[in-house]
């Protein structure tokens, strides 16, 4: 194998196993009913303020119909609680009830718990080459797109 084919493989089964890990560790039990994507709505939407739901589409590069379909079926399970702005009724403000603050927890923790195992496993100036190799890569990601 060549050095290209080797990266390509490298980047794609890296982003399936990561898929797959986070499906594993965050689809159960109370959470079964929701897929990683919804746990992404959850993240994006955060446990702060209510956010407008353009501002949850624009971080998630997403079209509103898309999020809306989403939010929609969050709402329908208990995660989400939509209602318009007071000050403008156009604005349709989103936010998470309990249960959604709940799945963003244990989606932060994972992370977390990600991030911590990766770096036991390297050593300071590992790190920083890391670091800057996968800074490269969302670089080039965020262009791509």
């Amino acid at each position: 194998m060549n050095q290209e084919e080797i990266f390509n493989n490298l980047l794609v089964m890296l982003f399936n196993e990561i898929l797959d890990v986070e499906q594993k560790a965050l689809i159960t039990g109370s959470f079964k009913e929701i897929s990683i994507n919804d746990m992404h709505i959850i993240d994006a939407i955060g446990v702060k303020e209510p956010k407008n739901m353009g501002t949850v589409a624009k971080a998630m590069a997403v079209t509103m119909g898309t999020l809306t379909t989403a939010i929609n079926n969050l709402v329908k399970k208990g995660y989400v609680t939509r209602v318009r702005s007071a000050e403008d009724k156009r604005v349709v403000l989103i936010s998470l009830t309990d249960k959604g603050r709940l799945a963003y927890e244990k989606h932060a923790d994972f992370h977390r718990r990600m991030v911590q195992t990766v770096m036991d496993g390297f050593q300071g100036e590992e790190l920083d080459v890391l670091a800057a190799a996968l800074e490269k890569l969302r670089t080039y990601f965020r262009e791509f797109s």
